[in-house]
């Protein structure tokens, strides 16, 4: 699969990319009472300083850099529904809460560790191409180019499927 869009690269005021962005960042406790999942995305990143506008500038097929430990904290779905409210279609990030990506495959976000994200030089507004089978990153604004980790099976699988639930009714069949 070959996704192609522009990123949002969560950076800090000095231009370091953000590293430990929690649940609580993602998606603010204030908001759990919400259970629409189309009115989550305008509070996505609401609680993370310098990205409290990004709903109203994200535009569905933009695709999310971050850095380390990406989703850490609570085991919370909205977490990963406002990426989706938005359509959000792919997150990079150097690595991931383990619960966050578990969730996030099993409801068919493709979220990729790309441990040396940087090599990409990448700028909000670029336009990355990446492919997912092999795990090659390319920048399109400036030609530089990074692998990430592909995709297990299983987790192509999954979200191939549409998610988890769909990928075991399949099963079933």
């Amino acid at each position: 699969m070959k996704i192609k869009g522009r990123v949002w690269v969560l950076t800090d005021k000095s231009g370091n990319l953000i590293n430990d962005i929690d649940t609580d960042m993602i998606f603010h406790n204030r908001y759990l009472a919400i259970t629409d999942i189309n009115e989550m995305g305008k509070y996505a990143l609401d609680n993370l300083e310098g990205w409290e506008d990004f709903s109203s500038k994200a535009k569905k097929g933009d695709i999310i850099i971050a850095g380390e430990n990406f989703g850490s904290g609570s085991s919370r779905q909205q977490a990963v529904d406002c990426f989706k409210a938005l359509g959000i279609a792919l997150i990079i990030a150097k690595s991931f809460g383990a619960i966050y990506k578990r969730n996030a495959i099993n409801s068919a976000l493709p979220v990729l560790e790309a441990n040396d994200v940087e090599i990409l030089r990448a700028q909000s507004g670029d336009v990355i191409e990446v492919y997912t089978e092999t795990g090659l990153i390319k920048n399109l604004n400036n030609g530089s180019e990074v692998s990430a980790r592909p995709f297990s099976t299983v987790q192509k699988d999954i979200l191939d499927a549409g998610g988890l639930l769909e990928f075991a009714k399949k099963i079933k069949e």
